[in-house]
C-alpha cells in the first residue's frame, strides 16, 4: 500500500522528528518486515545506536548502508525536506534553489544531493517501455546543427523513445549516446524498450538490427509532406525537455552530468499526471533507499566552482 503525505502540513505533521523520518525509511526498505543482508533471517534487535542487528548472525546494519543517505551527517529530516521541495517544484528546482531553501552552508552540497536524487529516479533495468515505441535522435546544446552520425562540436546525442498512447505521448525514457552507430543505438534502446515491443524509427541505418535484437521494427518512410512529423511524440518529448533545461537550469549543463539531468525529466514526465506531487515524494524515497551510494568524490567532481557548459 503506498502511503504518502498530500500536502505540505501533512508532510510537516508526519516527519516532524527524525524517529519519523527513519521509521518511514524502515517501511520503505523492509516493506515485509526485517531481512538479515548476510544470512537472511528475518528477526533483528534494535541497538541503542541506531544499527539493527540480526539475532541469528549478529550482523549489525543500519538502515541508510547501500541507500543514497549512506555516511550523511545530515539529519533525515533535512534529507526529506530537500526530497519534498524537489517533488513538490512541477518544474524541479536547481542547486543555488535548493541551498537557499534547505540553509545548506554549501553550494556543493545542494549539487551533490540533487545529483544523488537524479541517480535515484530512474532504475536502470526497471521501468522498461513496452507497447509501441517511438525512437528517434535529438542533440541537446550547442548553437549550430550537428551532422547525424558524426555529432557536432558542443552538442550531445541524445536517444528519445516514446510509447504510442493513442496520439498522446505515454511514458518516455531517455538515455545519451556518443553517436548514432547501431552499436550505440541497440545498446541505448535494449536499456530501454522490453523486448518484443513495436518500435518505430526512420530510415537510418542504425536502427536495421533492431529485429535481430527481438523487436517489431517498422521504418516510417519520409515523404515531402512529412516533414518534422515524421514521428511526432518523440519531436514533442525533445523540445519539451529543451525548454525545461533552459527554464529551470538555465541551459546549463555539464556534457558529462547530463544523464542526471535526463533521468530527472524522465522521472517527472513519466508522472506527470499524478493527482498529488506526494506521489513523487514517495517513489523518490522509495527508490532513494534501492540504489547503490555514489562515492563522493565521484559526485562533485565537476562542481568546484565555473564548469564547462553546453548553452542548450
Amino acid at each position: 500500500m503506498e502511503i504518502y503525505p498530500k500536502t505540505l502540513d501533512e508532510f510537516e505533521e508526519w516527519f516532524s522528528s527524525e524517529s519519523a523520518c527513519r521509521d518511514y525509511l524502515i517501511s520503505l526498505r523492509w516493506p515485509n518486515g526485517f531481512s538479515c543482508e548476510r544470512c537472511g533471517h528475518e528477526k533483528c534487535w534494535a541497538m541503542a545506536n541506531g544499527l539493527y542487528e540480526c539475532s541469528r548472525c549478529g550482523f549489525q546494519n543500519s538502515i541508510t548502508a547501500g541507500t543514497i543517505f549512506q555516511d550523511t551527517k545530515k539529519p533525515l529530516a533535512i534529507w526529506f525536506r530537500a526530497m519534498w521541495h524537489i517533488t513538490s517544484q512541477k518544474y524541479g528546482t536547481n542547486a543555488l534553489g535548493l541551498q537557499r531553501v534547505l540553509g545548506l552552508g554549501s553550494y556543493r552540497t545542494a549539487w551533490t544531493w540533487l545529483h544523488k536524487f537524479r541517480r535515484a529516479m530512474v532504475r536502470p533495468g526497471r521501468d522498461l517501455l513496452s507497447g509501441e515505441v517511438q525512437v528517434d535522435e535529438s542533440y541537446i546544446g550547442g548553437k549550430k546543427p550537428g551532422k547525424r552520425g558524426r555529432g557536432a562540436e558542443g552538442k550531445t546525442l541524445v536517444l528519445v523513445a516514446a510509447e504510442e498512447d493513442g496520439l498522446r505521448i505515454g511514458r518516455i525514457r531517455l538515455h545519451r549516446i556518443p553517436d548514432a552507430s547501431a552499436e550505440s543505438i541497440e545498446a541505448a534502446i535494449v536499456a530501454m524498450i522490453s523486448p518484443g515491443a513495436g518500435i518505430c524509427t526512420d530510415g537510418w541505418g542504425g536502427y536495421n538490427g533492431l529485429n535481430r535484437l527481438g523487436y517489431a521494427h517498422e521504418v516510417v518512410r519520409k515523404e515531402a509532406n512529412v516533414g518534422e512529423d515524421l514521428l511526432p511524440l518523440c519531436h514533442r518529448v525533445a523540445g519539451l525537455l529543451k525548454r525545461w533545461l533552459l527554464g529551470t537550469l538555465q541551459g546549463a549543463v555539464s556534457h558529462e552530468h547530463l544523464e542526471y539531468y535526463l533521468d530527472e525529466y524522465t522521472f517527472r514526465f513519466n508522472r506527470r499526471t499524478s493527482r498529488y506531487r506526494g506521489k513523487l515524494f514517495y517513489r523518490l524515497v522509495q527508490q532513494s533507499v534501492a540504489v547503490d551510494p555514489a562515492p563522493l568524490k565521484s559526485m562533485i567532481k565537476h562542481a568546484r566552482g565555473p564548469a564547462p557548459r553546453h548553452q542548450m
